[in-house]
């Protein structure tokens, strides 16, 4: 039994003082909603606050990146150790903004999932394809080369935290969003890939999460198909009204 995860991403939005109004106001919202785990992923500078507001909650923090050494001369960057330290619990590993703008790539994507997991931290691990390769048939493809190589030396033993989020990059950000049958299709595709990279025990325990414009009125759908095991929100999780409604709606 795979219990749902429905993640936010702020991505960058939200000061401190931001991020604690929010709590505040989403914590009553799901303090009953026990069906699944549920994840706050706040910009770096609002991780403490975040983890102070939600001290002694069933709710997660999670970073949205991290680099893969324990520490060095990298500046700007935070490390599995400093997550460890604040109390993190999660990490976003390969969103496809990195992968844009930062240029991350799957084997970066690689070397963060293999330390995330060597520091007890759940990675939530993200692939997807972009609009010209859905239009020509390119999505298994695409997913087939990202998941190779991002699970390339992962010990079976040691990846049963592993979450995977798939993300059409087309949907992120753009109203457009894939009906529950493209999504199932890409998730058991995704199954079947870690079945293949990992073993077939793996892949049924396994989470996988959608993350593509989901909202309020679509969670019910996506999230009663067999082979999605939750959500990773973006723009609907800056709401908490909106997002707590996301996380009720996933257990319909």
């Amino acid at each position: 039994m795979r219990k749902p995860l429905i993640a936010a991403n702020w991505k960058m939005f939200k000061t401190p003082t931001e991020a604690v109004a929010f709590t505040d106001a989403f914590l009553p919202l799901v303090a009953s909603q026990t069906h699944a785990e549920i994840v706050l992923c706040p910009a770096m500078t609002s991780l403490a606050a975040t983890l102070a507001a939600t001290k002694g909650t069933h709710v997660h923090i999670g970073a949205q990146t991290m680099d893969w050494h324990d520490n060095g001369a990298y500046t700007g960057e935070t490390s599995p150790l400093m997550l460890n330290a604040i109390g993190a619990t999660h990490v976003l590993i390969g969103h496809s903004e990195r992968r844009q703008y930062f240029n991350e790539n799957d084997t970066t994507v690689n070397l963060k999932l293999k330390a995330a997991l060597a520091h007890g931290i759940v990675p939530i691990v993200c692939v997807g394809e972009h609009r010209k390769e859905r239009e020509e048939g390119l999505t298994n493809d695409v997913l087939k080369l990202q998941l190779s190589i991002a699970l390339e030396g992962i010990d079976p033993a040691a990846a049963s935290p592993l979450v995977i989020a798939y993300e059409p990059v087309w949907a992120i950000g753009t109203g457009l969003t894939a009906t529950p049958e493209m999504a199932e299709e890409a998730h058991k595709f995704i199954r079947a890939e870690i079945a293949a990279a990992l073993g077939h025990h793996l892949a049924a325990s396994t989470r996988i999460l959608y993350g593509g414009s989901v909202k309020p009125d679509n969670a019910a759908a996506l999230c009663s198909l067999n082979d999605i095991d939750g959500a990773l929100v973006g723009g609907a999780s800056l709401d908490p009204a909106s997002f707590a409604q996301i996380v009720i709606n996933s257990a319909a």
